[in-house]
């Protein structure tokens, strides 16, 4: 049972890690005061190390992987460049050992004192429509075609007792949108454009709602906010549907530093009663306060557009 049904809970989304995590992330967490941090994956090219760090996180947490954290391992391309001899060592599998229950890619984890359960969709994703690393999945999950991708993340939100389902991804679904910028929009190559989310993805959830299940927020990383082919402005972080937030939490590099100051940023989310209320994203300076605060999203005026509010200069 939620602990106190009438304080609103606050979720911090660590986006795309890529080797960026100090003991001073901790300590910023702390002060941001929350009841839950997820992370999206790419904690780096199978960063053990970092992981390890992780791991030992004293915080409610929920983790997926991203095709970064199997860079030498998944693909014929990654083998050929592996700094280390895969007969000796499987980091991958170090890695899934380090965070054991928190890692959730094709699993779940309750959190009954919040009423919600996290449920993990397809970890180590790439994105797009084809199903790549089939030996790869078939080996370490048994999983060989996205049909059976959809039957797993489906048979774990089914299988949660609590009210609420946050879906964590490392890539996002199909769906919403196609446009470069889109939140998962393909914004490289020829053509430029197309929806690169996880078809899986869509369809579990899909599904999931069908049977009833509510799901009030999507998250996940992977499509940078900042796009390839144009400087003139950043991704579309969030969408919002009937009864659920998606949120693309991939703002990179998420630690900036120069000569004056270091700042690191962290996406929020607060839900209230089972709903998103907010969401958007923070920079925290290196006295830990809130230095510039990013809101996507409200729930009382439905903001379409994100909108900044300076609280202190960064």
């Amino acid at each position: 049972m939620l602990e106190n049904p009438t304080k609103p809970i606050r979720i911090a989304i660590v986006g795309d890690v890529h080797d960026q995590w100090e003991d001073a992330d901790e300590i910023a967490l702390q002060h941001l005061d929350i009841d839950l941090v997820l992370f999206v994956g790419d904690f780096g090219n199978e960063a053990v190390e970092l992981v390890s760090r992780l791991a030992a996180l004293d915080l409610p947490k929920a983790t997926i992987f991203g095709n970064h954290d199997a860079w030498y391992t998944a693909s014929d391309w990654g083998r050929s460049k592996s700094p280390y001899d895969p007969k000796v060592e499987d980091r991958v599998q170090q890695q899934i050992n380090l965070l054991g229950a928190s890692a959730v890619g094709y699993g779940k984890l309750d959190f009954p004192r919040l009423n919600l359960c996290v449920v993990g969709s397809r970890p180590f994703s790439w994105g797009g429509m084809e199903w790549k690393y089939r030996d790869f999945y078939q080996e370490r999950y048994g999983i060989g075609s996205f049909e059976a991708s959809i039957d797993r993340i489906v048979e774990m939100g089914m299988s949660t007792t609590c009210e609420h389902l946050i879906m964590i991804g490392h890539n996002g679904p199909t769906g919403l949108g196609e446009e470069p910028e889109s939140i998962c929009g393909k914004d490289w190559g020829e053509p430029i454009g197309g929806d690169y989310g996880d078809p899986d993805l869509a369809a579990a959830i899909s599904r999931l709602q069908t049977h009833g299940k509510s799901i009030p927020l999507v998250t996940f990383g992977h499509m940078h906010h900042k796009l390839r082919h144009t400087k003139d402005r950043l991704r579309q972080p969030i969408v919002v549907r009937p009864g659920t937030v998606y949120l693309n939490a991939a703002r990179c590099p998420r630690i900036l530093s120069t000569i004056e100051r270091t700042v690191r940023n962290f996406s929020l989310v607060t839900m209230h009663e089972g709903k998103v209320t907010q969401a958007g994203l923070v920079w925290m300076t290196e006295d830990f306060q809130v230095g510039l605060e990013e809101v996507y999203w409200r729930a009382e005026n439905d903001a379409k557009q994100p909108e900044s509010s300076i609280v202190n200069a960064i």
